[in-house]
């Protein structure tokens, strides 16, 4: 038995102007004045999601995989990646798509409602394809939603990493929080670009700012050190508390071969005494 072609795509086409209207007042009473995005880009969005649908539904609404319909999904994977750059909500997001259910399943009533039968058979299929739009769209979102969350990350890690430059040949990495391999490796990126930048030769990394030193903790610094010491630079480790010093040798790591000071005073001053500087107090 042959599927009797749809209905719908020809409904779409007739009533466009109508829909692309009543969709319009649904979208902008739920944006409720969110200046985020514009009228005029809201009025775009919906007019290009309404030609792309006709083009698109020509040739069968069953799938959505389809190379007729790649135009409609790339233009929803734009629209979920710029609602997720914009900061809005996933629901927000979806809600672009699910809110054109309500006029266009009123046209379908208009046009279909005397054959109950062609009525509940197109309601259905269209739930089926607004639905797989819907959750084509939220899938994007979420994807676009983690790298927008991943690069602010990185770009608060990269914040959190100030190299600075004490003296001529001297840099200073003041740490504050956690240290895991995340921040790790941007602090080694850091300092190894600051180095070659500066032409430094000492390279001073303050953990005052530390709360606790764990084994992993240690082991980045160690690591940290080493990169430095293979860019020809020495490393100085300041900010050593008592109680993390205790820690440190609880844990029983090895920081042999590592110049350490308790202040970053006293890592400054020793590392101007290699350039033949001595650090003199003049208060009285």
């Amino acid at each position: 038995m042959a599927i009797a072609k749809s209905k719908t795509p020809a409904i779409i086409k007739k009533y466009s102007a109508d829909l692309q209207a009543e969709w319009m007042r649904d979208l902008s009473k739920r944006l409720n004045g969110d200046r985020r995005i514009s009228e005029s880009e809201l009025t775009t969005q919906t007019r290009e999601f309404l030609g792309l649908l006709q083009r698109a539904s020509a040739d069968g609404i069953e799938s959505i995989e389809s190379e007729s319909w790649a135009p409609i999904r790339e233009f929803l994977e734009e629209v979920s990646r710029s609602r997720a750059v914009q900061g809005f909500t996933s629901d927000q997001t979806a809600s672009f798509i699910f809110s054109f259910k309500k006029p266009l399943f009123e046209r379908l009533r208009k046009e279909l409602g005397k054959d109950a039968q062609l009525l509940a058979d197109e309601v259905w299929s269209t739930t089926e394809l607004i639905d797989k739009l819907g959750m084509h769209t939220v899938k994007t979102f979420q994807k676009a939603r983690e790298e927008v969350i991943a690069r602010q990350q990185q770009e608060m890690l990269e914040l959190s990493t100030p190299v600075v430059k004490l003296w001529e040949g001297v840099l200073a990495l003041p740490l504050i929080g956690t240290l895991d391999s995340a921040r790790t490796q941007v602090v080694m990126e850091t300092l190894l670009e600051r180095i070659v930048e500066t032409g430094s030769s000492t390279a001073i990394i303050d953990i005052t700012g530390v709360p606790t030193v764990d084994t992993q903790t240690a082991q980045h610094l160690l690591k940290t050190v080493t990169a430095i010491r293979m860019m020809g630079a020495e490393c100085i480790i300041s900010g050593i508390r008592p109680q993390i010093a205790q820690t440190i040798v609880h844990l029983g790591v090895d920081l042999q071969g590592v110049t350490t000071k308790a202040t970053l005073a006293d890592a400054l001053g020793l590392a101007l005494k290699q350039y033949g500087l001595t650090m003199v107090n003049n208060q009285h």
